[in-house]
């Protein structure tokens, strides 16, 4: 039996024709936090909400999700549904557009403890208070029964959270769950993410921009760019030398708060549309470091001594310092 809780293999998306992930090979391990990192437009939700049954029906999927080393791409819509919210549930980065507004909170988190842990009347009540206790909200005997704009956006994100956990999932998708929330309540949030998953001992994908919230909470981390990986490593070895052009730019981009002020690096240009995608590495226009080969031939994702893997013809060195330092002083 495998090892791994989920196996994403050859994944690849479309929509009306249009491929926008190109075959994405990802493991997560039980127990295992890993990040997933790039720009908006890249595929880091598109992958999960691919291999969860949720894209809309004009999106084709195909490859091999694998969960528990059972197949669930393309089969029965009760086996998608028994993986969704029980073996795997997501939080998503706005809860206010997830969160029923006419649906009592109770209502909300006793139907998801029903669907998937058969749980009804006072046994699902009392667990939904424990929930809300576990992830934070204040006074729940009291609020259980308000709804969703009776509350501030951060405790609707631990509610979403709460959610979350209803099913007693293996794996939490955490689809940048701090987008849309100040500083104070985002390290509040994080704590939290990192506490549950000490107390639970669920694995996590954590879908962010920001490098140093990626830096608390993961052990892995995948760089992703115009719907392919094309950097994966441990955090300290990819952190340290990010080989991958844009993964060093990524890290150029961060402001330090050590020394003198400088000014930042932009990485130039948007990520392509995909339905204008160069010949070779997606990454080649926004290139300093590009080479011929890099115009034409489409680099493989390739494994490395460390461990580590790189979609890349020209790697570049060690990253800066001032990056590092960065990240150490952003939370």
């Amino acid at each position: 039996m495998t090892t791994n809780l989920v196996e994403l293999r050859d994944l690849k998306v479309s929509f009306d024709g249009v491929q926008v992930l190109h075959g994405i090979d990802l493991d997560v391990g039980r127990g295992e936090a890993i990040g997933l990192v790039g720009e908006s437009g890249c595929g880091k939700s598109v992958t999960w909400l691919a291999a969860l049954g949720l894209l809309p029906g004009k999106a084709s999927v195909s490859g091999s999700v694998r969960v528990e080393g059972r197949e669930i791409l393309g089969g029965a819509r009760s086996t998608q549904e028994a993986v969704r919210g029980g073996k795997v549930a997501m939080i998503f980065q706005d809860p206010s557009s997830s969160l029923n507004p006419v649906i009592r909170i109770g209502r909300q988190i006793t139907e998801a403890l029903t669907l998937h842990r058969g749980l009804k009347g006072a046994a699902a009540k009392a667990e939904a208070l424990r929930l809300m206790d576990m992830v934070g909200i204040p006074d729940a005997r009291r609020r259980i029964d308000l709804f969703p704009h009776e509350f501030s956006g951060g405790q609707c994100q631990r509610l979403m959270i709460a959610m979350a956990l209803a099913g007693e999932p293996d794996l939490l998708i955490a689809d940048e769950p701090t987008t849309a929330l100040d500083a104070t309540i985002q390290a509040q949030i994080l704590d939290l993410l990192i506490q549950l998953r000490a107390e639970t001992g669920m694995a996590t994908v954590f879908i962010s921009h920001d490098l140093g919230a990626v830096s608390q909470i993961c052990e892995r981390v995948c760089v992703m760019y115009a719907g392919r990986i094309v950097e994966q490593g441990g955090i300290d070895t990819l952190f340290a030398t990010p080989r991958h052009p844009y993964t060093r730019g990524l890290f150029d981009a961060i402001p330090s708060l050590h020394g003198e002020r400088t000014r930042l690096i932009p990485i130039p240009g948007t990520v392509p549309d995909p339905r204008h995608l160069p010949e070779g590495c997606a990454f080649t226009p926004r290139c300093s470091n590009a080479v011929e080969a890099c115009r034409h031939l489409r680099p493989a994702l390739t494994d490395l001594p460390d461990g580590s893997r790189l979609a890349c013809h020209r790697p570049v060195g060690t990253a800066k310092a001032a990056a590092c330092h960065a990240l150490e002083g952003a939370h």
